[in-house]
């Protein structure tokens, strides 16, 4: 065994080796000249002709053509490889359903359920057809250019490459010009022997929010490093009004510093609120979600990088920056999730587009002097639907645009189809450590609870007391303290801790370390 190892090595740097000259390789990330090991995550493109060369991603197992003049990105190679320049970019991922209830079928119906959207979407081509022994589903649309996006790709082609009812690779194209050659690459494609893994090499950096001193201060507080965990709350009718919130604070003997505001487009900044938790000496957790209540919303996203809600925001952030106290900003939470009208679900699979909206968001809140937000970003740790091109972090705006990590995790319980009890050790522990191999920013619990229906819930909250404490980098805890209703009106999760004298007990006994 140890010399069929030894000579799998040789074999396996030989080749890397003896690349043709015009052939360059990316190891583990980066653009190297050096040999690769029988671990390492390995991508080589090289020369075919005047218009194409050939990628061969030896981790994820294939290889096709691709245009010239192309960088590839495979610092979230387990997730997609990007290969793109000013006027194009492909995006490949590669889902392996085996052991769900999805099918690739599922995966395709589904995922290009947006082009129903036939107001934001041009469909140019839909075609399912066999080649080279795969079924490839080709859908090419276009959408409107959009001012604020920079070197606009709006002409699309998703190739689906189907290599049994499991596994299916998917190439994602985006292109300033419309795509012609889709059909071309679709059937270069190629299945190669696996070597290596794929791995994740993201860089990290600081971000660049400018914070005034009272913001800063708070942030030294709250989230430096030997900062403690502090606990917040939603409940629903905070920080309007105080009356339900001092009665829940007199009970657990503890005040919350940290309170939830929701809001939508429909409101501009609830300054009223924000003043009435600043005079009671509370921080808000403003959330953001950039949709309108009652209508539909699948082409806000659209909206929004073409300028017409310049003035909400401006007048927005003109307003947050009068205020002057700091805020905790989470704009456009749960993005990963179907539920939300701006996760990529509705808008041609293009996560892109998100960190576009956040990134224009972040500049007109820089170009006002709004230096009294700190910027939350917060994915749900369960994607919906659990396709790789809505991997949470196909959505992460980049480090410069983000202070503060969330985390937000439900046990949901069981009165709900699909749904299952999740006790707090089988959630949090390997959120917290996938997140702090990606992030070096402090994190938090943006908002969390524990339904009644399924199990017992009091011992949930113990169990959860016990074991919060075992996260360095978490620094605030939100209990999501609300009612989540079925459609007919009768409740499906309950998340609150005062539902019972148990309840309230636990919550009260595990709150006592934290009182101060």
């Amino acid at each position: 065994m140890r010399n069929f190892y030894r000579i799998f090595i040789v074999i396996f740097i030989t080749a890397v080796l003896a690349r043709p000259a015009n052939a360059d390789s990316i190891i583990n990330g980066d653009y190297v000249t050096f040999a690769a090991g029988p671990d390492d995550d390995v991508k080589v493109t090289c020369y075919v002709d005047s218009r194409y060369e050939r990628l061969t991603d030896y981790a994820n197992g294939y290889s096709l053509l691709v245009p010239h003049n192309v960088t590839v990105n495979a610092h979230l190679s387990p997730v997609v490889t990007v290969l793109a320049n000013d006027t194009l970019q492909i995006e490949i991922f590669y889902d392996n359903f085996a052991g769900t209830q999805t099918t690739v079928e599922d995966y395709i119906s589904y995922g290009n359920n947006f082009i129903n959207n036939t107001r934001d979407h041009h469909v140019l081509l839909n075609e399912i057809y066999n080649q080279n022994g795969f079924k490839i589903h080709i859908l090419n649309w276009t959408r409107r250019k959009l001012q604020h996006v920079p070197n606009d790709k709006n002409y699309y082609s998703s190739i689906e490459i189907i290599k049994n009812q499991n596994e299916v690779y998917t190439v994602f194209i985006k292109s300033s010009q419309p795509i012609e050659n889709a059909k071309e690459i679709a059937d270069s494609f190629r299945l190669t022997d696996r070597r290596g893994q794929p791995r994740f090499t993201l860089p990290v950096s600081q971000s660049h929010t400018r914070l005034n001193s009272e913001t800063q201060s708070f942030y030294n507080t709250y989230f430096g490093v030997t900062s403690p965990l502090r606990w917040g709350i939603f409940e629903p009718s905070a920080p309007q009004t105080f009356e339900k919130l001092d009665e829940l604070e007199r009970q657990l003997d503890y005040t919350f510093p940290i309170l939830v505001r929701y809001q939508s487009l429909d409101e501009t900044l609830p300054v009223h609120a924000l003043e009435t938790a600043c005079e009671r000496g509370r921080i808000v957790e403003l959330t953001l979600q950039t949709s309108h209540y009652f209508t539909d919303n699948a082409g806000v996203i659209y909206d929004i990088l073409d300028g017409k809600y310049d003035d909400y925001f401006k007048l927005y952030a003109e307003q947050l920056k009068a205020f002057g106290h700091p805020v905790l900003f989470r704009l456009n939470n749960e993005m990963n999730g179907e539920w939300c009208w701006y996760s990529a679900y509705y808008y041609g699979k293009d996560a892109e587009l998100y960190k576009a909206a956040w990134r224009h968001i972040h500049s007109i809140f820089d170009d006002n002097g709004v230096d009294n937000a700190l910027w939350v970003w917060n994915p749900h740790d369960l994607s919906f639907p659990d396709f790789k091109w809505n991997h949470y972090l196909m959505y992460y705006p980049g480090d410069e645009y983000v202070d503060i990590i969330g985390l937000t995790g439900y046990n949901t319980g069981t009165y709900f189809a699909g749904e299952k009890w999740r006790e707090f050790d089988s959630i949090y522990p390997g959120l917290y450590a996938e997140y702090d191999r990606h992030f070096a920013k402090p994190f938090m619990i943006t908002e969390f609870g524990s339904n009644s229906v399924g199990g017992d819930k009091p011992a949930w909250i113990n169990k959860m007391f016990s074991q919060i404490n075992q996260f360095s980098k978490l620094k605030v805890a939100i209990w999501w303290n609300s009612i989540d209703y079925d459609k007919t009106g009768n409740p499906g999760r309950v998340y609150i801790f005062d539902e019972t004298g148990d309840t309230m007990s636990a919550f009260r006994q595990g709150l006592k370390s934290f009182r101060r």
